[in-house]
């Protein structure tokens, strides 16, 4: 009996160090990326300011400029990075099979995503606003929401619209459209007092057309934004969150701020020197 009992024994022993073995040479993506000397990062094409097409037909947009700023942390040069065009519902699918070492593409982190991908610290929270006319005899979302059903809100076309709409204005009119230029066209042509949006999408027309529109200084329906790889990778993902956190806190805040301010219209406050505020 104690001469089964070793030799189970043994056997246990001699599966922990091949395990362990293996363990120690299993290489993260971090090491696969640095050695390949280019970052792969799948993002959109057609979907301003996030990712998007210039005049000069190259890849900008915000989520463009976060890739950019994990390249340089991993190489020093903002420009050794590869995009793969891909649509929405490929953004999981090319992390789990490796076509892409990270996704960047105005992903809302939930749950059910969580579960088969890990997300990076958030680099940007996103919610629905309303634009207005800069000539609007409302001045704010506290005009409107007073003026009760007198508001007639534009809105792109979806079974929660009209529900979405009332979570801040509760009275006002609801016209729904089948596309983003119809509503902006009932904005612009007075048949809708406001247009809701994507916090982002209002920002962003506003900075294209300065002078013609405003923001209602309200916003609602927070969603989180975040990159994504793939499961199981803590090195991987430390890293990539690493290059994220000092991008929006420290030594590459400029470069974050800047392209803030070139897709949203918008300063990002400084972060306070001394005592870190993640710990405020």
């Amino acid at each position: 009996m104690n001469k089964i009992r070793t030799a189970a024994l043994l056997a246990a022993v001699s599966l922990i160090s091949v395990g362990a073995a293996h363990a120690q040479d299993a290489k993260s993506k971090l090491d696969e990326v640095l050695a390949r000397g280019v970052l792969v990062m799948g993002t959109g094409s057609t979907n301003a300011p996030w990712h998007f097409k210039s005049a000069d037909d190259k890849l900008q947009g915000f989520d463009i400029d976060m890739g950019r700023i994990i390249a340089k942390a991993l190489f020093g040069d903002p420009d050794k990075i590869e995009f793969v065009n891909q649509a929405s519902d490929a953004r999981i699918p090319n992390i789990t099979t490796n076509k892409v070492d990270i996704t960047c593409q105005f992903m809302t982190v939930t749950g059910e995503r969580a579960q088969q991908i890990a997300f990076t610290i958030p680099y940007y929270r996103e919610g629905v606003g309303l634009m207005l006319k800069n000539d609007s005899k409302y001045a704010d979302h506290a005009a409107m929401k007073a003026a009760g059903s007198a508001v007639t809100v534009a809105v792109l076309q979806n079974v929660y619209a009209e529900e979405l709409v009332h979570k801040a204005l509760p009275e006002a009119k609801v016209d729904q459209y089948e596309s983003v230029d119809l509503m902006y066209q009932a904005l612009e042509s007075g048949r809708a007092d406001a247009a809701a949006t994507d916090q982002s999408s209002v920002f962003w027309y506003i900075t294209q057309k300065p002078g013609q529109y405003r923001d209602s200084g309200y916003g609602w329906g927070p969603q989180t934004y975040a990159c994504g790889v793939k499961r199981g990778d803590p090195d991987w993902l430390n890293f990539v969150n690493t290059a994220l956190h000092e991008a929006m806190t420290g030594v590459e805040f400029d470069f974050y701020a800047a392209s803030f301010k070139t897709w949203f219209g918008r300063d990002v406050p400084a972060p306070k020197i001394g005592f870190p505020v993640e710990f405020e």
